[in-house]
């Protein structure tokens, strides 16, 4: 059995800097309400729930759920890594289309520390171990965040196999951040210019500014997704369909290729693509918005090719010829996107989710991208896991 499956609600609270923001569960609880009043839901009508998070303890779905209602239904608490928001989608997504229930909640939220990440296990081996040695023996520099090194490497990588310029991903920040002025949820709204990106602290000389890194954030984020049948029964909105959707994890040639780009998920996000679109029956040129994994300028940039807007070095090209925002040939990360929306783990790929639903409606106010009938979320996790999730007006 393979059922259509419909968003019919979204919710999303502000993000917000470490320390201004509420505890995750009530952070969660909110992001819950938003989506059951934005559907027209009572919480009685979720049969099944799944809650993402990657910081904190077993069960702590449940405490946020906890405070909307207890109806006994199943709760699944999902972590994986920077994708963890669309595994939870995945998740409620396949179980509505399998006919396994009509009506699943996935939520998220992330109650983050300042500074870069790191594990909160010191007794074990990292699960990430294998890609960091690699990137010890391919970029070295041990002082610098794990993330840096790898993203950033990623884009140095880049930079000498192709000629891309520094500036080039400072565009791509900037470009966020004029995006980003239009949507009140967003932690950072200041706009800022190519030449203030660079003139922005070096973190890697001539490789990275400070501005061209996501900060640590606090949010959350929620959908409810449903099959047509109980949409019809309840008199709910069908107008955004999940079309198609693929999570993949990581190819031997991640680790077998010497290549940071690959390190980085980027044969994850070209075969998640593929599926995804073959889900569908579309293309990237039937797209019209794409809300994209932008941990990093430079992932923004590799997430192009990988998402099959350009070839494989012809991002560059891509991003000077400005395909990437309004009046464009694609509108990327009109939320802003990680860089300047902000990037609490477990809410990102809702936080996409929540976008793309109001451009596909139209009602993204002032960040609407004219004409949105297909849009496209990317949402990437190393260790490794990648979600590609096609959504079409319907």
């Amino acid at each position: 059995m393979s059922n259509k499956v419909f968003v019919a609600g979204v919710g999303m609270i502000q993000f917000k800097k470490p320390g201004t923001n509420e505890p995750y569960d009530v952070m969660g609880e909110q992001a819950i309400r938003l989506a059951l009043a934005d559907a027209g839901l009572d919480f009685s009508d979720i049969q099944q729930a799944y809650a993402g998070y990657v910081y904190g303890d077993s069960t702590c779905g449940q405490k946020a759920l906890y405070r909307v209602g207890m109806t006994g239904i199943p709760l699944i608490n999902v972590n994986n890594n920077c994708a963890t928001g669309s595994s939870a989608l995945f998740l409620a997504r396949q179980a509505v289309q399998s006919g396994a229930v009509d009506c699943a909640l996935a939520f998220g939220f992330e109650q983050m520390n300042p500074g870069a990440l790191k594990s909160a296990w010191t007794d074990r081996a990292p699960a990430t171990e294998r890609a960091l040695k690699l990137t010890n023996e391919l970029v070295g520099m041990p002082d610098l965040p794990t993330a840096i090194r790898q993203f950033a490497g990623a884009g140095f990588a880049h930079m000498q196999k192709y000629g891309t310029q520094l500036s080039t991903f400072a565009a791509i920040r900037a470009k966020a951040s004029r995006h980003a002025a239009n949507n009140p949820l967003a932690v950072f709204r200041n706009v800022v210019s190519t030449e203030d990106v660079l003139a922005a602290p070096m973190l890697w000389e001539g490789v990275l500014t400070r501005l061209m890194a996501c900060p640590p954030t606090c949010g959350a984020a929620a959908a409810l997704v449903v099959s047509e049948a109980f949409a019809k029964k309840h008199g709910l909105r069908t107008d955004v369909l999940i079309a198609g959707q693929a999570l993949t994890t990581d190819l031997p040639s991640t680790y077998d290729a010497k290549d940071m780009i690959r390190v980085v998920g980027f044969d994850m996000t070209r075969l998640a693509a593929q599926q995804a679109y073959e889900q569908a029956g579309i293309g990237p040129e039937d797209v019209q918005v794409i809300e994209l994994h932008d941990c990093f300028a430079q992932n923004e940039l590799l997430t192009y090719e990988g998402l099959g807007l350009c070839a494989e070095g012809g991002a560059e090209q891509f991003v000077l010829d400005g395909d990437n925002t309004y009046g464009g040939k694609w509108v990327t990360n009109p939320s802003g996107g990680l860089l300047s929306k902000g990037h609490p783990l477990g809410a990102t790929g809702l936080a996409q989710c929540y976008e793309l639903t109001h451009q596909l409606r139209g009602s993204a106010e002032a960040r609407q991208v004219e004409g949105a009938r297909v849009g496209v979320q990317h949402n990437l996790g190393l260790g490794g896991a990648c979600v590609v999730t096609v959504y079409q007006k319907h």
